[in-house]
């Protein structure tokens, strides 16, 4: 038994551990860090009844890397929500800078932070880029109008970075996240791809905080229709019937892509967020971004790249990109069951509470 597939460091089982059946093969850790280069760092908040928040940061190439580009892509499916630098994103499909997920109020400290740390690392010579911040609303358990999340949080994000098998559910910015009616946060997956002799992946990280209850659809079968019991945030009003909530994906791979193509498997998340019930809801900001670590350098910024020089980059052609989209596709569906099966119940904000969905039963729903 691969034990990161089953088990988060922490000891939480993961959605494979409960014999949920998923399509494609993962990678070894079945994280968005299998992507050689990929740290991922959180700070995580919760003191006494009302502070349920926190900040996660992921790193394309690491710590030692930032600034040098990635070719980049996003998606909106739907734009009730932010993520800053997308403009830039879309002028020149490149992204060299930490990405930053945290709640809806704290985007702008955030923001700092990731201006902070590139400063104190790169003091002289920082590369020129736009911080990417993207946000989900934990205002049913964090007092979301306190300013609790600082710039100085932002920068111990990153600086906690680190690859390997990360933890889910409750951490980072996902900690006050709640998703179809149960509790949710951060999830994780990964696929492998065998393309042109050479062995690829494709990860997947959500912040995960959409859906209503009835909508819960795992592998094909409609949970949350057998466990409408224990669903406080709807019986507050909090949870709307049409799934309101937001998600933030991020998605990566070391296959050598162009901007056209990242924003293509971001596209796919869409579908990924699909498979798991969501029919999208107006009220939701649903925004994804994808990255590739393949050709390392080729889109820096004039200010960066040797004037009056021509670059080059190697790209899967557009007839071969087909598993790298299914691969999303399927990573994004095991990423948002992870970010449930790995929670515990949570109280926070007003007495508010977000039940963790049974793990047993949906142990006995898959043994079946």
């Amino acid at each position: 038994m691969n034990d990161a597939w089953h088990y988060t460091p922490a000891g939480q089982p993961r959605a494979r551990m409960l014999n949920i059946p998923f399509e494609g093969q993962p990678g070894a850790l079945n994280a968005i860090t299998d992507v050689p280069g990929v740290e991922v760092g959180y700070v995580t908040l919760i003191e006494g009844d009302s502070i349920r928040t926190g900040v996660t940061a992921l790193l394309p190439r690491g710590k030692q890397n930032v600034g040098v580009s990635c070719a980049s892509g996003f998606h909106s499916f739907n734009g009730n929500g932010e993520m800053t630098g997308s403009h830039w994103l879309m002028e020149t499909g490149s992204l060299a800078w930490p990405v930053l997920i945290t709640n809806t109020f704290a985007v702008g400290p955030c923001h700092r932070g990731v201006l902070d740390w590139v400063a104190r690392e790169q003091p002289g010579k920082t590369p020129w880029d736009f911080p990417v911040v993207g946000e989900t609303y934990d205002g049913f358990l964090n007092d979301i109008n306190r300013s609790y999340v600082t710039a100085e949080h932002a920068v111990q994000a990153i600086d906690n970075a680190v690859g390997g098998s990360i933890e889910e559910g409750s951490v980072g910015g996902g900690t006050g996240m709640t998703c179809y009616g149960f509790k949710g946060g951060n999830g994780t997956a990964s696929r492998k791809v065998r393309y042109g002799g050479a062995d690829y992946t494709v990860g997947a990280f959500i912040q995960a905080n959409f859906g209503a209850r009835a909508q819960l659809t795992i592998a094909g079968r409609p949970v949350g229709k057998m466990m409408t019991d224990d669903s406080p945030a709807a019986e507050t009003g909090w949870s709307l019937p049409q799934g309101a909530g937001s998600a933030i994906v991020v998605i990566a791979t070391d296959a050598p892509l162009l901007p056209q193509q990242c924003s293509a498997l971001a596209r796919r998340a869409t579908l990924g967020l699909g498979r798991t019930g969501t029919t999208g809801a107006h009220s939701s900001g649903d925004i994804f971004l994808a990255f590739s670590t393949g050709n390392p350098g080729a889109l820096d910024s004039p200010a960066q790249a040797q004037e009056e020089s021509l670059t080059t980059m190697e790209f899967v052609p557009w007839p071969g990109i087909e598993p790298f989209l299914q691969a999303s596709v399927y990573a994004v569906e095991e990423a948002v069951v992870n970010a449930l099966v790995t929670n515990q119940t949570m109280v926070g904000h007003m007495g508010n509470r977000s039940p963790a969905i049974s793990r047993e039963r949906l142990v006995g729903l898959f043994s079946e």
